[in-house]
């Protein structure tokens, strides 16, 4: 029967037959004996390494001994969490490597005590703490291997408490450190003295060379600076050395000075002669100087004596004075007579080097009295400034005077010394916090004052006030033929 069966049913029958699998058989487990390793154990195979992915090692707070990249927690509350699940994972290596020590043991035939010392040893040595970690996790997973194949593994619990005390204090230092760190911080800010803006320009200055070529230009201009207050402060001293000066020209006059001024003025017969210039053949009687009386218009021979004195004070001393020419009032009315309006002719003759023993272009300022009917006024020449002035007490300006004098002295330098020079190109000045007058029968009073302080090298320093003192002190010098 068994040989005429079907084909079919037979190949069947033997699909539901049993497959044998051709597993290797387990290696068992040889009991420990009393005797010395024997040859015949064989020796143990190298731990398999499985392969895993990328880890991250942590090295904080002593962990780990990689030191190609750091892993470093976001929070406080994070660091938490990490070192609870590095604490459970510890706890299991550790279980597995007493369970591996055991086997060892058995298989070896060492003493538990010995194997227990040697395996049981810290490291105390930097060189040991920093022991590759992986070499555990390779243990592990070798041992782990080894129960899921039939190995009875027991846990020492002591070992997993003393390695989870040493985690946790780990933990504890490590939030200790953050917040030593946080406070540090803290403290590091609330410290700091100096502005923000301050250090960022610091840090800047270091790399910026556009900011170290500024502060050289800031230092050079600063020196400038500092060297025009120099100049000026200079220039201001030789400017208040003439302010000592100027009190010579308001001294208080004395009883007896003011007795003689008072009888020439008011008191003695008008025809008589008082003093009588004898270079310039100007005799002054009491009735012409009794026009410097308070209220009194100034006539041609006390403003022409005047000038005379004047210019007889530079010579006596040159040093104290400027070198300066003064016409007389008569000079503008022939230099612009009404027939021809200009005529150079008229006054050729008065400035020659005969007459005056210099040239005009050799002074420092040229002084012309100007009289418009019933009003005084003073035109400057600066020759060594190259300028032109016009002084009006009552703040007027006349350009008209200006050119004629311009034209004038370009003819007076041709005719005496056969020079040209551009004197319609110089410039004209109004000169600025000019005293003026506050009355109508000043003007000829300040015209006079004008000249005197010009001629000292002054600014003019006076104002309405001082009239009638300068009246009186006019009369006196009229009256000695001395300027002072």
């Amino acid at each position: 029967m068994g040989a005429l069966t079907d084909q079919r049913k037979r190949s069947s029958a033997d699909l539901r037959l049993p497959i044998s699998s051709a597993s290797p058989k387990k290696p068992r487990l040889i009991p420990p004996s009393s005797s010395p390793i024997s040859s015949n154990i064989p020796q143990p195979t190298p731990f398999r390494r499985l392969v895993h992915a990328p880890q991250r090692i942590i090295r904080a707070f002593g962990l780990g001994s990689s030191s190609t990249r750091k892993w470093k927690p976001s929070s406080i509350a994070e660091m938490g969490n990490f070192f609870s699940q590095l604490s459970g994972k510890k706890q299991d290596e550790m279980f597995a490597l007493e369970e591996y020590k055991k086997l060892v043991e058995e298989q070896s035939g060492f003493p538990g005590d010995e194997v227990g010392k040697v395996s049981s040893v810290q490291p105390t040595s930097p060189e040991l703490s920093t022991r590759n970690e992986t070499e555990i996790l390779d243990g592990s997973d070798a041992l782990s291997q080894k129960v899921e194949d039939g190995g009875m593994l027991t846990i020492n619990e002591a070992d997993i408490l003393d390695g989870s005390d040493v985690v946790s204090e780990k933990v504890e230092d490590g939030r200790n450190m953050a917040l030593e760190l946080v406070h540090k911080r803290e403290e590091r800010i609330l410290v700091k003295k100096e502005p923000l803006y301050k250090e960022l320009y610091e840090k800047a200055k270091k790399h910026d060379t556009r900011l170290n070529s500024l502060n050289f230009e800031v230092e050079v201009l600063y020196k400038k600076v500092i060297g025009f207050r120099i100049e000026a402060e200079l220039l201001w001293k030789r400017e208040e050395k003439p302010k000592e000066k100027i009190e010579e020209l308001f001294y208080p006059l004395t009883a007896e000075e003011e007795e003689e001024i008072s009888i020439a003025l008011f008191s003695g017969n008008s025809h008589k002669v008082l003093v009588a210039h004898e270079s310039s053949n100007i005799q002054i009687t009491r009735e012409v100087l009794q026009c410097l009386r308070p209220g009194a218009w100034l006539n041609d021979e006390v403003i022409n004596l005047y000038f005379e004195l004047l210019k007889e004070r530079e010579k006596r001393e040159p040093k104290k004075f400027l070198k300066c020419h003064f016409f007389n009032t008569f000079f503008y009315k022939k230099l612009t007579s009404e027939k021809h309006g200009y005529d150079f002719k008229a006054v050729k003759r008065w400035t020659t080097q005969r007459k005056l023993g210099y040239a005009l272009i050799e002074c420092d300022k040229i002084f012309v009295p100007i009289h418009k009917e019933i009003h005084w006024c003073l035109a400057v020449i600066n020759v060594k400034d190259g300028s032109f002035q016009y002084l009006d007490s009552l703040g007027g300006l006349d350009n008209h005077v200006l050119k004629m004098l311009a034209r004038y002295l370009k003819d007076e330098v041709r005719d005496k010394s056969g020079k040209e020079i551009d004197t319609l190109s110089w410039k004209k000045e109004f000169v600025d916090e000019l005293p003026l007058q506050k009355n109508g029968w000043d003007c000829g009073m300040f015209m006079l004052k004008y000249a005197d302080f010009y001629s000292r090298g002054l600014k003019l320093r006076f104002s309405q006030e001082h009239m009638a003192y300068f009246r009186k002190r006019t009369a006196l010098d009229i009256l000695r033929l001395k300027a002072g």
